[in-house]
């Protein structure tokens, strides 16, 4: 059996956490399958869907690398992937639903059914159509269409019982008497969910249903159709619901909930992919650190669990900084460059023509940020002299011996333009020797001259990126607010 699988948002904005892993899990299950991966839009939602936002889910599956074999823009044997451009093939199937007494007309109107469900809340039993128009004949419902009532089409729950087996709970058994008749297509002509997306998958040819288990009381209803159409069911696999750090279902509440928040906070797609897959599913080895091509062969349906993923935001954010060191220097940078842009330090045309420095001030700092989005924090040192003097950089400056560290530093930078690494070590040793201050009170000294702190990239970077010029300027500053000068 060739596999087909397949992810089918709703137009309405960018894809969220819940949506990519649910995704993820598609592609990977295909992939790992030899099988295709399907991308269908689900618009029927009229009011809330859009173009613009079907532009986005495009952007994020792109962004995710996670390619569709077949979708809207790529076309395909079953298309069209566009629910909007599908209405004739429902309305066919509905004609033959009603035809062969699977289904009916209902001309029960809001109203009436909003009174119903009332009633049922009231009395504290579950609100189940009760049948109105489930016999009504040709004739009546002829005669109603010509006075002019709007009519839904209701599908009938034809049995007792439908057993559903899923690949990750089991065998279920739902009573059709806890939802009873339902509704396949609306008065004003759009379809109801339960309903086109079976219609879709049979004739999409999906094999496997891989979706959130939030969708599992959906599946009797959908298994109904398949059987009065004459399909056979997908195989189902409901996989369980993301939490927020709070056990709570996961929401904007908790934070960063789409893609499109991800990626602006400086989260890179390899992170979000590496850590999405471990939500509900391990490895038989138990590994963490994957690449999208390790994911591929390692993956199966076999080792995902029943239990609701927790969100760890601060695992991801781990996780997203090892991502960040493993990362070429370069292509780091291109990365980081947005960032550094928005955030004033240094223009497009600055880092372009000081690409070489601007690498090496990233690769001084990279070991402490964990998203690319703290760039600009760790780097701009190199760009300004802070404000304040830190405290502990005080008690440093305030070392009888600092003064002459700091006098005989700017004495043998002088007239210099750069020192490279040889050259600053060779004008530490020296200070030392002539001063006899080593260890903390000599290194600290200088680096608290230049910085205004203890902390920071090391000092070989330091000195060594920015100009003796630069050096000379911030030591003299730093030495007449500390009252040395």
């Amino acid at each position: 059996m060739s596999i087909r699988v397949r992810f089918a948002p709703s137009p309405t904005g960018h894809i969220h956490v819940g949506n990519v892993r649910t995704a993820l899990f598609n592609y990977l299950f295909a992939r790992s399958q030899g099988g295709k991966f399907i991308l269908r839009i689900e618009d029927t939602d009229l009011e809330r869907s859009s173009l613009e936002s079907e532009e986005l889910i495009y952007e994020d599956l792109e962004w995710l690398g996670l390619d569709y074999d077949e979708g809207p823009k790529k076309g395909g044997e079953y298309g069209p992937y566009r629910q909007t451009e599908r209405f004739d093939i429902y309305n066919k199937y509905a004609e033959k639903l009603m035809e062969d007494g699977f289904a009916y007309k209902c001309f029960c109107t809001k109203e009436e059914l909003d009174a119903e469900r009332e009633k049922a809340q009231k009395e504290g039993r579950a609100y189940i159509y009760n049948g109105k128009c489930a016999n009504l004949t040709k004739e009546e419902t002829a005669e109603r269409e010509a006075r002019g009532e709007k009519a839904s089409i209701r599908f009938r729950a034809f049995k007792p019982a439908v057993m559903v087996h899923d690949m990750i709970h089991g065998d279920i058994e739902f009573p059709t008497n806890a939802f009873g008749d339902f509704i396949i297509i609306r008065p004003d002509g759009t379809p109801i969910y339960n309903y086109v997306v079976v219609i879709d998958d049979a004739l999409m040819k999906i094999t496997h249903v891989i979706r959130g288990d939030d969708h599992l009381s959906n599946t009797p209803k959908q298994a109904l159709i398949y059987e009065a159409i004459g399909e056979k069911s997908p195989v189902f696999a409901h996989i369980p619901m993301i939490l927020g750090p709070d056990h709570a279902k996961l929401s904007k509440r908790h934070g960063n909930t789409s893609v499109e928040e991800f990626r602006k906070a400086g989260y890179l797609k390899e992170a979000m992919i590496n850590y999405m897959s471990l939500l509900s599913w391990s490895s038989d080895d138990e590994r963490e650190l994957f690449t999208i091509d390790e994911l591929k062969e390692k993956f199966s349906m076999n080792r995902v669990s029943k239990s609701a993923a927790v969100f760890d935001f601060d695992k991801l954010k781990w996780m997203n900084g090892i991502y960040i060191r493993s990362k070429d220097i370069s292509e780091l940078l291109e990365l980081c460059k947005p960032y550094i842009i928005s955030s004033g330090l240094a223009d497009e045309k600055y880092i372009c023509e000081n690409k070489a420095k601007m690498e090496a001030m990233l690769l001084s700092v990279r070991d402490n940020f964990t998203l690319l989005s703290d760039a600009p924090e760790y780097l701009q040192i190199y760009f300004k002299l802070p404000d304040e003097i830190t405290e502990e950089a005080k008690e440093i400056l305030a070392l009888p011996t600092s003064k002459g560290v700091l006098d005989l530093f700017l004495s043998k930078t002088a007239g210099k333009e750069y020192l490279d690494l040889e050259s600053y070590k060779a004008v530490m040793k020296e200070i030392q020797k002539e001063t006899g201050t080593k260890g903390r009170p000599l290194y600290m000294a200088v680096r608290s001259g230049v910085t205004r702190s203890t902390k920071g990239p090391e000092m070989d970077s330091v000195a060594t990126l920015l100009s003796c010029d630069e050096l000379t300027k911030r030591i003299t500053e730093t030495m007449k607010r500390a009252g040395l000068l």
